[in-house]
Formats: C-alpha cells, sequence, structure tokens
C-alpha cells in the first residue's frame, strides 16, 4: 500500500506545490489553501527548481526540460522567472527565493518539506480531476490531512478501548465542526480578497475563424498564438497559456466564468474574416469580474504576404491591448492600493500626452509606491524613468535635481536586477537626459530584446541614433512606432522628431505638416513650437513664427529659449548635426527674433 503525497507534494515558503495534479496553493497560518492559476510552462519551472532545492540549473537544463524539443527564446524563461518571482516573493522580508546567477541560471534558495505520506485504503484511485475549482477543494483537504475519499489503515482495538475510541474521536470530531464553521465565518472576506486574479492578467481565447477557408483557420490559430506570446513579454503581464487556450474552442463559455476558473481579469475574443485579398480581424476585451466590454478594434491587411500580415496585427493588438489594460487596472477602486497598484496609476498618467501636470502627478505616484515598498526595482526604475523623460521634454523646473535622482535610482535598480529590460531602459532614458545618446542606444536595444513590441524603446532608440549622427536609421525607427500604434498617447512627440528631421534637412513644408500635427496632438511641449517657430520663418512667415516662438518661452521653466547662445551651449550631437542645427534651426528662430546673447 502505496504513500499519496511522499514524492509529489511540497511545502515551502507558505506554499505547497503538487506536481502530479500540477496546481500550486498558498495556504495561510490558519491551513485555508488558496489556488494560484499558473500556466503548466510555469508550473514545470518551479517544480524542477524546487525539486532541485539549493542546486544551480542551467539555463539550457531548464529549457530542456520545460520546453522539450523546441527552440525557445530566453526571453520566454525570464518572463516565466518574472512571473513566479512576483508570486512568491510578495511577502518575503527581503531578497527573491529565486536566485539568478549571471550568464548560467538559477538555483532555488526557499526551504522545502515534503508532504508525510497518507496511507490509503485498498482500491483507492487518486481522482484524476484538473478544474481549478476541483484544485481547491484538493489543496484545502490536503491542508487539514484528508485527501479525498481515503481513509487511515483500520487498526484492530478490544471492545472497551474502542468504545472509548469512538467517543474520543466523535468529540474531536464534533470540536473540529465548530472550528472549521468558525474559521470560515472570520476568513470570508480575507479569503474573497485573497482570491482576486492578479492585475494585468489575461487570456487570449482561440480566435474563431468566420469562413471555410483551411489556411485562413491556420492563419487565426498563429495569431492567437503569437498574440499570447508578444503579451507574455510584457513586463508584469500575467497570460494564461495557449494550450489551455484552446480546451475552450467551440465552447460558448460566459467571460465571467472564465475568469474564475483561470483567476484573470480580462479575457479577449475575436475572429478572422476574409473577403477577397483582404483579411479583417475583429477583437474585443472584456472585464471577466464585470462581464462586460471595455475595448473593441479592427485590423485589416492585405493578404499578399500572410506572414507579414499576422506579424504586424500581432504587434498591433499586444501593443493597444497593454494600454487599454493599465488604463482598466488605473481606473478600478481599491480601498486599500498597495505598491503594484499605485505603480499602475501612475503608468496610466505616463499614458497620456506629456505635459506638467500629468508627469508630477506620475512622479508623486511613484514615489508613494517606493515610499511602500523602497525595494521593488519596478518602483524605482519607473519613477527614474518618469524624471528622466521629464527633463528631457523641459516640463521641469530643476532639471540637474531630476537627472542626478534618476540616475541615483536607476543605479539601485540594476544593482539588484542587472538583467531587468524595464531597469535597461530607465538607464537608457537617463543617459539620454545626459545627452549620452551612444551610450544610450545599447540599453534601449536591451530593452526591444525583451520585448519586439516597446514602442517607447524603437522611438528613444531612434532619437539617439539621430544624435550619434546615424540619420539614415532615425526615421525609420520612429515610423515604425507611429505605424503600429497609429492613435499612441505619445504620437505627438513621434511626429515632432520627423519634423526636426525634415527641417533640418531643409524640407519645409513636410516639416511645417509633421509639427503642426505635433502640436496637435502634444500642445504643451516647448520644442515642438520652438521648431515650427523656425520653420515657418525660414519659408517666410514671420508672424506665425514670433507666435509660435513666443508659445515655446511661455511654456518653457528655465528661459530655455531665451537666446542662440542659451542654446548653443546644449549638446546638440556629433559635429555633423550640430552644423545642420546651426545652420538651419538657428538661423530660423534669429528671423522670428531670437537675440544671440
Amino acid at each position: 500500500m502505496d504513500g499519496l503525497g511522499s514524492a509529489d507534494i511540497l511545502h515551502f515558503e507558505g506554499f505547497r506545490l503538487d506536481r502530479r495534479a500540477g496546481s500550486l496553493c498558498r495556504v495561510d497560518q490558519a491551513g485555508i489553501a488558496t489556488p494560484i492559476a499558473l500556466g503548466s510552462r510555469t508550473l514545470d519551472l518551479l517544480a524542477l527548481l524546487v525539486s532541485r532545492r539549493g542546486e544551480l540549473v542551467s539555463k539550457d537544463e531548464i529549457l530542456a526540460a520545460v520546453w522539450p524539443g523546441r527552440v525557445v527564446e530566453e526571453a520566454n524563461l525570464n518572463v516565466q522567472i518574472s512571473k513566479l518571482r512576483h508570486i512568491l516573493d510578495e511577502n518575503r522580508p527581503k531578497g527573491s527565493c529565486i536566485q539568478t546567477v549571471i550568464g548560467y541560471g538559477y538555483r532555488f534558495t526557499g526551504e522545502v518539506a515534503r508532504a508525510e505520506p497518507v496511507a490509503l485504503r485498498e482500491g483507492y484511485s487518486p481522482p484524476d480531476d484538473t478544474a481549478l475549482g476541483e484544485n481547491r477543494e484538493r489543496c484545502e483537504s490536503d491542508a487539514t490531512g484528508v485527501v479525498g475519499n481515503a481513509q487511515l489503515a483500520p487498526t484492530i482495538l478490544e471492545p472497551r478501548r474502542l468504545r472509548v475510541a469512538v467517543a474520543l474521536v466523535l468529540g474531536a470530531l464534533s470540536l473540529v465542526a465548530v472550528l472549521v464553521a468558525w474559521l470560515n465565518w472570520a476568513s470570508s472576506r480575507s479569503v474573497q480578497a485573497r482570491l482576486m486574479p492578479p492585475p494585468l492578467s489575461i487570456i487570449v481565447m482561440p480566435l474563431a475563424n468566420l469562413g471555410d477557408d483551411r489556411e485562413q483557420q491556420y492563419f487565426a490559430d498563429g495569431l492567437g498564438e503569437d498574440l499570447t506570446t508578444d503579451l507574455s513579454r510584457i513586463g508584469q503581464m500575467f497570460v494564461i497559456s495557449h494550450n489551455t487556450a484552446l480546451t475552450y474552442r467551440n465552447k460558448t463559455v460566459d467571460t465571467k466564468r472564465i475568469g474564475r476558473e483561470l483567476g484573470v481579469r480580462y479575457v479577449l475574443e475575436g475572429g478572422v474574416q476574409r473577403s477577397g485579398n483582404l483579411l479583417r480581424v475583429s477583437t474585443q476585451l472584456s472585464d471577466a469580474e464585470r462581464g462586460v466590454n471595455l475595448w473593441a478594434e479592427r485590423f485589416d491587411g492585405d493578404t499578399g504576404d500572410l506572414f507579414a500580415l499576422q506579424d504586424e496585427i500581432t504587434r498591433r493588438i499586444a501593443i493597444a491591448l497593454n494600454l487599454q489594460m493599465i488604463r482598466a487596472e488605473a481606473g478600478r477602486p481599491t480601498e486599500h492600493p498597495d505598491a503594484v497598484d499605485i505603480i499602475l496609476r501612475g503608468r496610466a498618467l505616463m499614458a497620456n500626452p506629456p505635459t506638467v501636470a500629468t508627469r508630477a502627478k506620475a512622479i508623486a505616484l511613484f514615489e508613494r509606491a517606493l515610499a511602500l515598498d523602497p525595494q521593488s526595482v519596478t518602483a524605482q526604475s519607473w519613477l527614474a524613468r518618469a524624471l528622466a523623460a521629464r527633463e528631457s521634454d523641459q516640463l521641469t523646473v530643476s532639471p540637474a535635481t531630476d537627472v542626478a535622482r534618476a540616475e541615483a535610482l536607476v543605479q539601485k535598480a540594476l544593482a539588484a536586477e542587472p538583467r531587468n529590460p524595464l531597469a535597461h531602459y530607465a538607464q537608457g532614458t537617463v543617459l539620454r537626459a545626459q545627452d549620452r545618446f551612444e551610450e544610450a542606444i545599447p540599453e534601449y536595444e536591451l530593452a526591444i530584446d525583451s520585448d519586439r513590441n516597446w514602442l517607447d524603446a524603437y522611438a528613444n532608440l531612434g532619437q539617439c541614433k539621430f544624435y550619434a549622427g546615424l540619420l539614415g536609421e532615425y526615421i525609420p525607427l520612429v515610423e515604425q512606432a507611429i505605424r503600429l500604434s497609429p492613435r499612441d498617447p505619445m504620437i505627438g512627440v513621434w511626429f515632432g522628431r520627423i519634423g526636426l528631421a525634415h527641417l533640418l534637412q531643409s524640407q519645409f513644408d513636410d516639416a511645417i505638416y509633421w509639427l503642426e500635427r505635433a502640436r496637435s496632438a502634444s500642445p504643451a511641449l516647448p520644442y515642438i513650437h520652438a521648431r515650427l517657430a523656425s520653420a515657418f520663418a525660414l519659408k517666410g512667415d514671420t508672424e506665425r513664427a514670433r507666435v509660435e516662438l513666443a508659445s515655446a518661452r511661455s511654456l518653457s521653466h528655465d528661459n530655455h529659449y531665451a537666446s542662440i547662445a542659451h542654446l548653443n551651449a546644449e549638446y546638440l550631437g556629433v559635429t555633423e548635426i550640430r552644423r545642420l542645427f546651426g545652420g538651419v534651426y538657428f538661423a530660423g528662430l534669429r528671423i522670428a527674433g531670437m537675440p544671440e546673447n
């Protein structure tokens, strides 16, 4: 007669991992177990690390064990590690129980104990159920020492002793019943809070094929799988695996039920339809808790190159979803917000067109999050990014102070997590604010390697290459950001950068076209008005040029546009770029009325 759980059930750090059932539960001090929804890959990775507690497991070993027979990018592993750390380290006083050994692999350092075996009666077979509700029952029953219908092996007793034993057992059962009832009453509200799905959690449902073309079905399936992969690369995003999503194919299931079963807040549904050479993908994002639609969009393309079309639509949907989910999270009422809630609210503000007010509010939120969790690399990185970006956008009265604080924050973040993509992105933004453009380039490239849809990284990489003299790579990078997110909140900044490139090449009509679009989208940015002033002046429209120069001066907070000498003191790039600024941009500002000194 074998014991159940001695090899398959592991306890560690307040968690219970059942490798046989493929479930992870959080067990509180009262013994109440709460299931945690994780994808199969994440559970396989956790089981591997925990079972080899204290050992250094190489990345090659992990990839071979978790993704057998598949070629997988290392970024996928980084995403899974980040998910596990987000869950396992939530209440840890310091450090992570998953240690990174740079360039090699990972080591699990938490204390691990195997569950005591429970004897089973003859003929018993463990239940073969995998639904989340059934996992919950399994977690809770194991926490109390009873597994399914398993019973302790009978022991032969004398009659008197048997009567005494029965009385004791009945008394104990009565006491347990009272205790369980009291615990259920006392913890009902806290249990509900613990079962809340994580923020930015989503499942991409199988996309419906709205035609009879088999090739269209392949396209729909590929789009769903690629979209799941792209979303999983976004920082702090929790995404249910594509294989799990496929179990819902051709089933009519209420979004609220999906949310409960899988522990997610959002559900993406859609379909693919073809008409001639035109292919349309329709999508809608729903709030799984309330069962309401939050966002819907259609994406069209020509079927001449299905692979390229699939790639572009995947990226556009992933980018739009990221923005929509952050806004939805920021709008959720929270009685006692934690650092994660506050960071999401700050991110929502950073996704608005840049102004003095929005940047100040976002920075205040990131400061508050950091006060709640001083060791949070995410809070440190977002605060550093916001401070440095405020300087670059000329929206601060204390640029030197902002950049110095941002530099200190990002160094602390990188010391804690040297390979964190968000920290490297923040480092690039700090270097850009310090006019160290060539040094910023590899930082932005590292961010893009972790998430190919990081639009700000593309646009800022383009700007850094511009000031480094790589003009041929500048506009294509900014245009790529615009094409992938044509209604992005940062669109005004990107229009302005294209307008500057045309201005410096003396293409004044094109410059005015792009700069006016930039002004409409981001009217609070002073440098947009200054560039328009130069372009109008060089076109001969001095009256409009003077109006734009006055706007630039009124919006600037440090006499930035007081004189040519003041501008000339800045770092304006390599010699070729500085020559263009002096020969074109400054020439237009002189005509608009800017003095030399």
